[in-house]
């Protein structure tokens, strides 16, 4: 079993905060309005508030990232990705995270990791409909979310 001793102070911080990264990629590809945002964010925030049976590792890192919600924190107050080469910086920390974790917890943690962070992406990039007129002719993923999933998948996959 992988618990928060089996990582530094500045590890577990950004493996709690990855679930909400994951979203803010999704928000990011291909930014909306102010109601598509809080909806993506509203989805990611609920992955992690009902992370469900998910294993001790997860169980963990949602009860203290629902606790600093709580409590009002923000969990991306120290990673603040900028301009063009946020979507770069934003898979370079997941992919960081998946190694981390690869590293660190028993394989079926990590499995379990990896699967929280892509359902907080794929929740937000499913939380909006985009583009269109009025809701008519509108997408539940836009092109641009849809290559963010991919290179999120891509950045969760399991080191060979």
């Amino acid at each position: 079993m992988t618990g928060k001793a089996d990582f530094t102070e500045d590890e577990w911080t950004r493996l709690k905060r990855a679930p909400f990264v994951a979203g803010m990629a999704i928000t990011l590809a291909d930014p909306g309005g102010p109601i598509e945002v809080v909806k993506e964010t509203a989805a990611a925030l609920r992955v992690v508030t009902e992370a469900g049976e998910r294993g001790a590792l997860v169980g963990a890192l949602a009860g203290e990232a629902t606790a600093d919600a709580k409590a009002r924190h923000n969990p991306l107050s120290d990673f603040k990705p900028k301009g063009t080469l946020a979507g770069q910086e934003i898979l370079e920390e997941i992919t960081a995270v998946n190694a981390i974790v690869s590293s660190k917890a028993t394989p079926e943690d990590a499995e379990a990791y990896r699967t929280w962070l892509w359902d907080a992406a794929r929740e937000a990039a499913n939380a909006a409909k985009e583009g269109g007129f009025l809701g008519f002719h509108a997408v539940r993923v836009s092109e641009g979310e849809q290559r963010m999933l991919d290179k999120l998948e891509a950045a969760l996959a399991p080191p060979a």
